[in-house]
């Protein structure tokens, strides 16, 4: 990424506000709803996904952190016996049957071609874009649906860390809703630990010389989002999810349009 315009840098920045924005308002989202425009900046996702892997780490901690140190101060009692806001019995199902697949996936992020991997991005967000545009949310009444949905999430996470939409519909079904967004926030954090730790095995670039200047966006990004957050406890955010299911299926169209005609004219 050190090749590219003062342009493409300055959207780069403003997409990982984004990012953060998304990733502590809502709980998740913050890599499918930023990676398609990443990709359409710069065609290079085994760039991307370790930044947004340590950014996860980072401002999901932080997080669970400051949620847990909330709920003691203002119940005033010691941590042992504050109440958590994550559902630990759905980390422990989510957890089984989505480890296997997960590993599948991060081996072939690892081996595949980077149009390979970008393809299956656009694709992917394309068909959760229109299930935010006609408010169709993935949904399951049998716990056989919801084992699949899971183990299929894993499998996404693992390959591009764009499993959210899958994930989270079983995780609303399961878990309260004061808890939904901190049990996500611990589930990605296992989750994108195990794609570092294979990333630095592998010798993947973890790019630690573009957290300098990516971090901080996306802290920016992160404290918006944590007073967007308190908005979507209370209120109906179904526009907001349709304008952002047009928006990403523009955006995914026009990156499969672009990988077709590079597969056509070489």
């Amino acid at each position: 990424m050190t090749d590219l315009s003062l342009w493409q840098y300055l959207v780069i920045a403003l997409l990982f506000v984004w990012g953060g924005f998304v990733r502590s308002g809502l709980g998740f989202g913050g890599a499918v709803l930023t990676l398609p425009f990443l990709l359409m900046v710069h065609n290079a996702p085994l760039v991307y996904l370790p930044i947004i892997s340590v950014h996860l780490l980072v401002f999901s901690g932080l997080t669970i952190a400051q949620a847990h140190f909330r709920a003691r101060r203002s119940q005033n009692q010691p941590a042992t016996v504050v109440q958590t806001t994550v559902n630990w019995r759905f980390l422990r199902y989510a957890l089984a049957l989505m480890l296997i697949p997960k590993l599948i996936g991060v081996a072939g992020v690892i081996t595949l071609p980077a149009t390979v991997i970008s393809s299956f991005i656009f694709v992917v967000v394309a068909v959760y874009a229109m299930t935010y545009i006609l408010q169709r949310p993935f949904k399951s009444n049998s716990r056989s649906l919801d084992a699949f949905f899971m183990m299929l999430g894993g499998y996404v996470s693992g390959t591009s860390l764009i499993a959210a939409p899958l994930i989270v519909p079983v995780a609303a079904s399961r878990v309260a809703r004061h808890e939904l967004r901190d049990t996500l926030f611990v589930l990605w954090f296992v989750l994108v630990a195990i794609k570092l730790t294979a990333f630095a095995w592998t010798g993947i670039d973890l790019q630690w010389q573009h957290h300098i200047w990516l971090l901080p966006c996306a802290a920016i990004g992160h404290v918006m989002g944590l007073r967007f957050h308190d908005y979507t406890l209370r209120a109906d955010t179904g526009f907001f999810f349709r304008i952002l299911g047009v928006g990403l299926l523009a955006v995914s169209l026009a990156g499969l349009g672009r990988m077709l005609f590079q597969v056509l004219t070489t």
